[in-house]
């Protein structure tokens, strides 16, 4: 009896609360990637340790039957066959915050600037599913980009996914830094998000240092995966990206997302499907990149008031070849979108920047995402640059045309000048609507072509110096009442006088 009792008190004393720990050993290693058998319990990303010569963290991705696929965020030289993995229980995160505003990171958060430690307080999932149509609201406040083409003719919504896409030629990764300088303008400023993959590092640093000179990255997050880093880190920058973004949204506030770009996210997907094994498609990519991208872009969105109405705007980047906008990836995303920008190297080898081909290009919110004033002016002009295009290609055919034709081709053409910005140059909203308002409404068709673009910067220097009561109330009013069009005509005379035009 007293033997007995003496195991019952040693049962009572024996401590249940710790679990065993899970273990599994690695099978192969090969290129970023590992194959382990043991974890039968992990779960989809969560994070994972190899206990190797350093320990090194990993994400496991493919779970199957008998052995996991993971893939090694580190050095996968430290890392061989036998090696013991363990289980954290931890879904894969990244440090989120207003802290990381102003820092370039790599896609696991960590600090790439050498500015020193990033002390965070907030973590966000890599991955997360989106918001629901009811936690959701119509797109109808703009993002301004600064581009006239695309604020008058493609317009853009907080909280829209609007793809760029074109050839390696073309000028969409510039536009898109061009409408991160552009927020600097604007007065419900969102924070920006940057997310570089596959780009060689003195690409990444010139575009660093253009959004420094430009006071850009006090509002702005790099995310970095150059082209030195390995494939996971490819595949994960986008979605570090997105939970970045996701933080500012769900805290009420305005952001804006740039993934530049996603043909090589789509790479880094498809090398790291086939070393796992995964069974491949269409151009060897595996079954589910079209999930990849739909999971990724479903997250940008505009939150309803009760979700505190914050927003996510997306401009994801596809690289097109030969200007093939029908190849796989391409497709894919233009389905997931809400508009795209089609960059047309055709146009941009006659010179004009940014070479947006307005036909191919679309916007699915339209005018709901402009301003009454730019909706006022932009109208006509859609209208008059689809008859120009058309009657451009008539020429082609015809030697000579009546006097009005002749006339229409002109205005077109001079509206098309007008349109050509510089890189590095996007333009308040309350200046794009004076000068896009002087084109439709006749100001421009007495003037030589080849002077559209000094009758451009004087009118805007001669509002800005003369009458610059009237640039504020387009900005704060965002609207032409009939005492603003008297004002804008007569300082449009007045800012013109030495070409002679009247107006119409």
């Amino acid at each position: 009896m007293e033997i007995l009792d003496y195991l019952k008190k040693e049962i009572e004393n024996l401590d249940f609360s710790s679990q065993k720990e899970e273990v599994g050993q690695v099978i192969e290693v090969k290129d970023g990637t590992a194959k382990i058998s043991g974890l039968l319990d992990v779960c989809s990303m969560e994070i994972i340790k190899f206990e190797g010569e350093e320990e090194t963290l990993g994400i496991a991705l493919s779970l199957e039957e008998s052995e996991v696929g993971a893939i090694i965020l580190g050095k996968d030289s430290k890392i061989k066959q036998g090696d013991i993995v363990k289980r954290t229980g931890k879904v894969a995160s990244v440090p989120v915050g207003e802290e990381m505003i102003g820092r370039v990171i790599d896609p696991l958060g960590r600090p790439l600037d050498g500015k020193g430690k990033i002390n965070f307080k907030d973590s966000g999932l890599i991955e997360k599913i989106g918001p629901s149509v009811i936690e959701r609201e119509p797109v109808d406040y703009p993002l301004h980009t600064g581009i006239k083409i695309v604020d008058s003719l493609i317009p853009i919504g907080r909280g829209q996914r609007e793809l760029l896409l074109g050839d390696r030629i073309s000028t969409k990764s510039s536009l898109a830094i061009d409408v991160i300088l552009n927020q600097k303008n604007e007065a419900k400023r969102p924070v920006c998000i940057y997310v570089a993959i596959g780009q060689k590092r003195s690409k990444l640093a010139r575009t660093i240092e253009i959004l420094e000179k430009n006071g850009a990255m006090e509002y702005t997050i790099v995310v970095a995966a150059t082209s030195s880093d390995p494939a996971p880190f490819w595949y994960l920058a986008p979605y570090c990206g997105a939970a970045q973004g996701e933080y500012f949204m769900n805290a009420g506030k305005d952001a804006l997302v740039i993934y530049d770009d996603l043909t090589k996210h789509a790479w880094a997907w498809r090398e790291v499907a086939l070393i796992l094994r995964r069974p491949p498609g269409r151009e060897a990519y595996p079954g589910d990149i079209f999930y990849l991208h739909s999971r990724l872009l479903e997250r940008a969105a505009r939150l309803s008031k009760e979700k505190g109405g914050g927003s996510l705007t997306a401009l994801p980047i596809i690289e097109t070849q030969g200007g093939d906008i029908t190849a796989y990836i391409p497709t894919n995303v233009i389905s997931i979108t809400d508009g795209q920008l089609f960059f047309d190297a055709g146009l941009y080898l006659k010179g004009q920047r940014p070479e947006v081909n307005v036909g191919l290009s679309v916007s699915r919110v339209g005018s709901a995402a402009q301003t009454k004033a730019m909706k006022k002016i932009s109208s006509t002009l859609k209208l008059e640059l689809a008859q120009f295009k058309e009657l451009e290609a008539f020429l082609e055919f015809a030697e000579e045309v009546d006097q009005e034709t002749k006339e229409k081709i002109q205005r077109g053409q001079r509206m098309m000048m007008l349109l050509r910005q510089e890189e590095r140059a996007p333009l308040p909203f309350e200046k794009e609507v004076l000068v896009i308002f002087a084109a439709v409404k006749g100001w421009l068709d007495k003037i030589e072509l080849s002077q559209v673009k000094q009758a451009e910067n004087d009118i805007i220097e001669y509002f800005e110096s003369i009458k610059p009561g009237v640039l504020k109330e387009i900005k704060e009013s965002r609207d032409i009442s009939t005492e603003l069009r008297s004002e804008l005509e007569k300082g449009l005379r007045e800012a013109l006088q030495k070409y002679e035009v009247k107006g119409n």
